[in-house]
């Protein structure tokens, strides 16, 4: 088996912020969308397995990691992601493309499809939703009040808050949280890679962590299964506490030419959780639809 080469880049999108990308293999493209505060990291596996018989392209959000954060902060929202792609997607020259998205990067990804159809041969959902998660969250409003709590003291007080971020997401006790809360499936994913996780979302910039997080509240995209026209693959995982089957379930019934999948033992990364098994059903739906 040859060796898989990596390219990167950079993409100027809308607003002239620059928006990072890696690129793997040969063959019909597939782009990657993560969820809000995620990695690259989080797709390991499908860029290693797919990038066998597809080209792979993932990016980091604007804001995240190796991207920029705009000058104008009000640029940093779900319509400003979707733009990006579609910058990044001419920029490759790429014309069609399978996309796949997790949990957040679902919303990103129905937004995109919503303006610019053109692009979308099919689409993966892992773990997605349309709609505000947190509402009813572990079946309290407790996140809400939470998050409103940070914002309000971030405002206040924002240098206070950057450093209670960076120290609270970055430590070995948010790290088993994280998995209890069933964002993990500690017994099947790599310890290595909660770390990773919880190193990555220590390190985006606080406010446009909330910026992005409000956004993702307010943002309703279930209008949008009425005009999904491109057969859909929908995941979820049965020990998914943060966004559980109940959102999954409503996008399958609502989006024609949709199939469901529920992953056993699945938590809200059942892409780490199970890959093997995920890859496997990604690729027979996609050779079912021969792309």
């Amino acid at each position: 088996m040859s060796k898989i080469l990596k390219s990167t880049g950079y993409v100027k999108s809308f607003d002239g912020s620059r928006i990072y990308y890696e690129i793997r293999g040969q063959g019909k493209p597939i782009v990657m969308a993560y969820g809000i505060g995620c990695l690259i990291n989080h797709w390991q596996h499908q860029i290693k397995y797919f990038s066998e018989n597809y080209q792979t392209i993932v990016f980091d959000y604007r804001a995240h990691h190796n991207s920029e954060i705009p000058m104008d902060r009000s640029n940093i929202s779900i319509d400003a992601l979707a733009r990006d792609i579609k910058y990044l997607l001419d920029h490759l020259e790429i014309s069609k493309a399978s996309f796949f998205g997790h949990s957040f990067g679902t919303q990103v990804l129905i937004r995109c499809i919503d303006i610019y159809p053109q692009f979308f041969d099919n689409l993966i959902f892992i773990n997605g939703f349309a709609s505000n998660p947190i509402r009813g969250m572990f079946g309290t409003d407790l996140v809400t009040k939470v998050f409103q709590n940070i914002k309000q003291g971030y405002d206040f007080l924002p240098e206070t808050f950057r450093e209670l971020w960076r120290v609270t997401t970055n430590n070995s006790l948010a790290i088993q949280l994280s998995a209890l809360a069933g964002g993990f499936n500690i017994n099947l994913t790599h310890l290595k890679d909660i770390e990773i996780y919880s190193r990555g979302i220590s390190s985006v910039d606080l406010e446009a962590f909330l910026r992005l997080f409000e956004n993702m509240m307010n943002y309703d995209g279930r209008p949008v299964f009425d005009r999904i026209d491109v057969p859909v693959l929908i995941i979820g995982g049965s020990k998914d506490s943060v966004t559980p089957q109940k959102y999954q379930e409503e996008m399958h019934v609502k989006i024609r030419n949709s199939q469901f999948l529920m992953v056993p033992y699945g938590s809200h990364c059942t892409q780490l959780d199970m890959p093997e098994y995920v890859n496997l059903r990604i690729e027979k739906f996609l050779k079912a639809l021969a792309y």
